[in-house]
């Protein structure tokens, strides 16, 4: 069953952190050259799907194992 609102997490998530991590390796790759911005956006139309993915694969894993923790540091 498709779950609406993971999907729609995983597309703001991934877009937030996606553009976050390629604007700074862009930046430290290839500094502010001229070309710059379209760099950045051709990096970024890769990493913005594949970050979608995983966001949705890692995403019960992670929740679960911040669950665990949160349950260990309740004392």
């Amino acid at each position: 069953m498709i779950n609406i609102p993971n999907i729609i997490f995983a597309a703001i998530m991934g877009g937030l952190m996606s553009l976050s991590i390629t604007l700074a390796t862009t930046l430290m790759r290839v500094g502010l050259a001229p070309d710059f911005l379209r760099v950045w956006l051709e990096v970024w139309s890769v990493a913005y799907p594949v970050a979608i993915i995983y966001i949705l694969i890692y995403r019960p894993f992670a929740s679960k194992l911040t669950a665990g923790l949160v349950k260990k540091l309740e004392l």
